[in-house]
């Protein structure tokens, strides 16, 4: 089981998850691919002091990469969208 610190890996910040905080409001974590729903709720709301409403998860798949010869893949990781009842995150502002 992570912990609090483990369990939030890094904010993504891509052209869609900010057009989705732009209009609905939505943060989207890297989260750790072991953690539940649960977990990942107290994390955030012990890290950022905040009060989270709804958190859905999903896996990112690989994907199959070709660099001239060499063939691989990219690691698979779990994505969190997570809504807010009350507060704001700051790395998602500005």
């Amino acid at each position: 089981m992570p912990s609090l610190h483990q369990t939030i890996v890094r904010p993504v910040v891509t052209e869609k998850s900010s057009a989705a905080f732009q209009t609905d409001q939505v943060y989207t974590f890297e989260v750790h691919p072991d953690a539940t729903k649960h977990q990942i709720r107290a994390a955030l709301e012990s890290l950022f002091d905040v009060k989270v409403g709804v958190v859905r998860t999903l896996q990112v798949r690989r994907n199959e990469v070709v660099r001239g010869r060499t063939r691989g893949a990219t690691a698979r990781w779990k994505k969190a969208i997570v809504t807010l009842k009350s507060g704001t995150i700051p790395v998602f502002e500005g």
